[in-house]
């Protein structure tokens, strides 16, 4: 099944509005970082930021590695609409587990676009913040 029709999505607000519903199909396949994966890996950019906004879903059901999987993949991603999705979801997921949150910021915030890193921090106090945006890339 195609979840995404590229053909028909032309900017980043039809996927943010979608995405969260979207996601749900996703929760009764055994394995749906397979499909994520494929999403993430397409040169197509609205199925990329697609494979990170359909992970929103999983975040709201507790569950954080889908998110944080997809986030590595795009760590050297060149394009700030991804950069902005993933750092909005690793938000998200900071709100469910700070403590895994800070344990992925401590191992990839030195690579992370600078944009990525400021979203998913956004949250923080300003001394914790000012911490991280210390180690990101400029």
């Amino acid at each position: 099944m195609k979840l995404i029709n590229a053909g028909s999505v032309n900017n980043w607000d039809l996927i943010d509005v979608s995405a969260p519903y979207l996601g749900s199909y996703l929760l009764d396949k055994p394995d749906p970082l397979t499909l994520l994966t494929k999403l993430a890996k397409s040169k197509n950019l609205w199925n990329q930021r697609a494979s990170i906004m359909l992970t929103w879903t999983f975040i709201r059901k507790g569950s954080l590695d889908e998110t944080f999987e997809i986030v590595r993949g795009f760590l050297t991603h060149r394009h700030d609409l991804i950069h902005k999705a993933c750092g909005w979801m690793l938000r998200e997921a900071g709100k469910r587990s700070i403590t895994e949150l800070r344990q992925f910021l401590d191992s990839h915030a030195d690579v992370m676009p600078r944009t990525m890193l400021r979203y998913a921090i956004e949250k923080m106090g300003d001394v914790e913040r000012k911490k991280w945006l210390s180690r990101g890339v400029n």
